[in-house]
């Protein structure tokens, strides 16, 4: 009997093998089409006899309150003109970047057969970091000086723990995160069980829209975090049942356990080798089982209640 069913496994694992790589090679055939516009290049070699030409080419970049004069004065200032200058600096080659985007439109082509490429269009933004990167149905935006690794000089102001993942390989996992809000249940997330679903559904998302970036990429985590995080998640699953948190509305519970922090805040020794937002973790983990106990296509499983998830989902961490 245990031959049996180790051998049941076997075979489990292998159809699975040959389903998922039937499924990347019909990703990889899907056709592509955009190129990455440099606006912040653009502006850097314009002068103001240019901007007519500028704000013809990028009308939604130019609010019409602002009036000229501030554009050109942007052009001048020296603070302005670094900025651009880094980035200039950065991202002379943009092989890497370009493969990403082409793989995460591959995929929202393969599961959204409505999705169309939009217009990709770099810039900077004075490291607005909580806008980094915008997503509409037609444009997205990529503010570059966000992006300009985790010790550069701009970020000496910013907490470490946000600017850790201020580099280049995360442009694509903060873009398939913005996609992954535009086909989200829109849940009023009145209970922790609802913060850890939703934030379960967006790194779900990640799993299969960007599969070629790593759990720590796609959550934000070093790898010592995440290696933290798998080692002691059933500890954690048993603190949130005992404590009977799961349900509860506290409005304390997200900043102690969803918000970007640099720990979680158990209030025991534990946290100050506890990764920030470790809720999302667990919402992570309870949302890859139910997707592994249901027969349920991805956009489907984006629009299900934090209900419907839970009460068929047989989640129990390992010991």
């Amino acid at each position: 009997m245990k031959n049996f069913y180790l051998l049941l496994v076997v075979l489990i694992a292998f159809f699975s093998c040959e389903k998922d790589a039937k499924i990347n090679s019909e990703i990889t055939k899907i056709d592509v089409d955009f190129s990455i516009e440099r606006f912040e290049t653009a502006f850097s070699n314009a002068n103001p006899n240019d901007l007519t030409k500028l704000k013809t080419a990028f009308p939604f970049l130019f609010p019409k309150r602002v009036p000229d004069s501030v554009w050109v004065e942007t052009m001048i200032d020296t603070l302005q003109q670094e900025l651009r200058n880094e980035v200039t600096a950065a991202y002379k080659d943009f092989k890497t970047i370009q493969k990403d985007l082409e793989l995460l439109f591959q995929h929202l082509k393969y599961y959204d057969q409505f999705f169309n490429e939009p217009r990709v269009i770099t810039l900077t933004n004075n490291v607005r970091y909580r806008e980094k990167v915008v997503v509409t149905d037609s444009i997205v935006l990529v503010a570059l000086d966000n992006y300009l690794g985790k010790d550069h000089r701009f970020y000496s102001n910013i907490p470490q723990y946000i600017s850790k993942n201020f580099s280049s390989e995360y442009i694509v996992v903060d873009l398939a995160e913005k996609y992954a809000k535009n086909y989200i249940y829109p849940s009023s997330k009145k209970t922790f069980l609802d913060e850890m679903i939703y934030y379960g559904k967006l790194l779900y998302f990640k799993d299969i829209i960007i599969p070629f970036k790593t759990d720590a990429q796609k959550i934000g985590y070093t790898p010592q975090e995440l290696s933290w995080a798998q080692d002691n998640e059933s500890h954690v699953w048993s603190y949130f049942v005992e404590r009977e948190l799961l349900f509860s509305t506290d409005s304390k519970l997200p900043s102690q356990f969803i918000s970007v922090a640099p720990f979680s805040k158990f209030y025991l020794e534990i946290d100050n080798s506890s990764p920030g937002r470790i809720g999302q973790f667990i919402g992570w983990q309870i949302v890859r089982k139910y997707m592994k106990d249901n027969k349920v296509s991805l956009l489907d499983m984006m629009q299900k209640s934090t209900d419907e998830i839970f009460n068929n989902t047989k989640y129990k961490p390992k010991q």
